[in-house]
């Protein structure tokens, strides 16, 4: 794991690093302490620059030998306008020195960017920002290799400059946080299926949340038939995995008994579409039907590392969605625990079964303030919002705007979609309360929106469907190839902004 150091002291290394980091704003306008090391280095770096097409935009780096014994390479980042900065940004600038960096053999690294800070971003938060960047996009998934070779550096110590050590540090202990949660998240919806199924999801939110201060029950599946859970055990029952329900619970408030802030997680931990069975092509991506549920286990982890002052619940309804001569079938009747029947139409739709009964079971015991649910639901979301954007779906106007402003802030966007009483119509069953698919292909992820809402009650609710933003085959700002861990980063903003005092 790499060792992160602040110092107050800028200056040029006084003993051998590896790689200087350096930053420019826009238009090439090198910071202070860039401009004195190309005074030292003759000129270099204005060269260099003049050579290439960097410009000083967030997204422009530089790199070069350095003709300095001390410095064997040196990292110019772009930091895009002096005037206009913001955390998301910074974080983006601090990604980009792993991805450079970790292509190389260096080791021990020094980021000197020195900078005036704004009215929204204090001189002693720039480098701890940095710091978070360079870890989200350090992590790489990899620990089934058993060949070493060709994989990416892992540093040993990265030393930032900061004129506030006591505050950066201060900053980066709870960065360090939503760092841990993320990348929580994001081992558990890249693991193999064979490895994480519901009974072993389960365990892990006990072995590893427990000893943070976070109150985990685990129901089986004789508890949830005691208790009424028919949709979601109709889907678990073609597999040979049984269900799992996990509660978990963080009481960090003042008063312990306010109404938490509630979060239920789609936790398909493999998903084969059942007897509707998905192609073959992309199926192994199932692996990731989880995600909902993953993100929930590293937002928990988030808010017991950085002690949140907030009271909190989390459901995670853990199935396994296979085809078998025991499997649900198309056209079934099931009465879910808030006493709707369900006609199953199609057995790949089954998310929304999960969280019928996830969704029911939150809203009648814990009477939340407000409720999010977070599922990789539709595939009809990807063809409507492409992969950047997740779907919001909500019955509350002031829970959407404030999940949205949140979402723009940390860079996990969201894009709301409607809900209306004529959608319903698409779902209304013949021979029972209502079905779990429209009659066509239009507004597929509207129409599970509307299916969920009819379990939800009085709550403030709103539906995030990540399915295009769970996980990049390409990798993006601060994640390399796999999954991104969508949604810790904005639900703890959200939980820091609206309901921590």
């Amino acid at each position: 794991m790499t060792k992160i150091l602040y110092t107050n002291q800028l200056s040029f290394p006084t003993e051998s690093v590896d790689a200087l980091v350096i930053g420019a704003f826009d238009h090439q306008e090198l910071t202070p302490f860039a401009s004195q090391v190309d005074h030292i280095l003759n000129g270099a770096i204005k060269r260099g620059m003049e050579a290439s097409t960097f410009k000083g935009k967030i997204s422009d780096t530089l790199m070069f030998l350095s003709p300095h014994l001390l410095v064997k390479r040196i990292l110019l980042i772009g930091l895009g306008s002096p005037d206009r900065p913001c955390r998301h940004g910074i974080e983006k600038a601090g990604a980009l020195i792993s991805k450079h960096l970790q292509s190389t053999p260096a080791k021990y690294i020094h980021v000197c960017i020195d900078w005036i800070g704004s009215k929204d971003i204090q001189n002693f938060e720039v480098s701890p920002l940095l710091a978070h960047g360079l870890s989200l996009y350090s992590f790489h998934f990899d620990h089934h290799k058993t060949k070493r070779d060709n994989l990416p550096t892992d540093f040993e110590q990265v030393t930032f400059y900061t004129p506030s050590v006591e505050e950066s540090k201060s900053c980066d202990k709870e960065l360090d946080a939503i760092c841990q949660g993320n990348i929580t998240t994001r081992f558990l919806v890249d693991e193999a299926p064979n490895i994480i199924y519901p009974e072993s999801f389960a365990n892990m939110a006990k072995d590893q949340l427990k000893p943070l201060g976070v109150t985990v029950e685990i129901f089986d599946q004789k508890d949830l038939k005691k208790m009424g859970f028919n949709t979601m055990l109709a889907v678990a029952q073609g597999s040979a995995h049984e269900p799992r329900l996990v509660v978990l619970q963080w009481h960090g408030g003042k008063d312990k008994k306010e109404a938490p802030v509630a979060f239920v997680g789609k936790g398909v931990t493999f998903d084969s579409g059942g007897i509707n069975i998905k192609p073959s092509t992309g199926m192994e991506d199932m692996k990731g039907d989880m995600a909902g549920a993953g993100t929930i286990f590293g937002l928990f982890k988030t808010l017991a590392l950085r002690q949140s002052p907030v009271n909190a619940v989390g459901i995670l309804g853990l199935v396994e969605n296979m085809p078998s001569g025991t499997a649900q079938r198309p056209s079934d009747v099931v009465k879910s625990l808030s006493g709707l029947s369900v006609e199953v139409l199609n057995t790949d739709a089954e998310g929304r079964l999960v969280l019928a009964d996830a969704l029911w079971y939150t809203q009648d015991r814990f009477k939340p303030k407000a409720m999010i649910d977070l599922a990789t639901l539709t595939g009809a979301i990807v063809v409507a919002l492409g992969h950047e954007y997740a779907g919001l779906f909500s019955n509350h106007d002031e829970l959407s705007k404030n999940l949205l402003c949140c979402g723009d802030e940390v860079g996990e966007r969201l894009w709301r979609m409607p809900l209306h009483k004529n959608y319903e119509k698409d779902i209304e069953s013949d021979i029972a309360d209502v079905k779990n698919v429209g009659s066509g292909r239009g507004a597929g992820s509207i129409t599970a929106a509307e299916f969920l809402k009819k379990f939800v009650g009085d709550v403030p609710w709103a539906h995030l469907d990540i399915a295009g933003t769970e996980s990049d085959n390409k990798g993006r700002d601060l994640f390399r190839k796999g999954a991104t861990g969508f949604g810790v980063r904005l639900l703890n903003r959200f939980l820091k902004k609206h309901y921590e005092g």
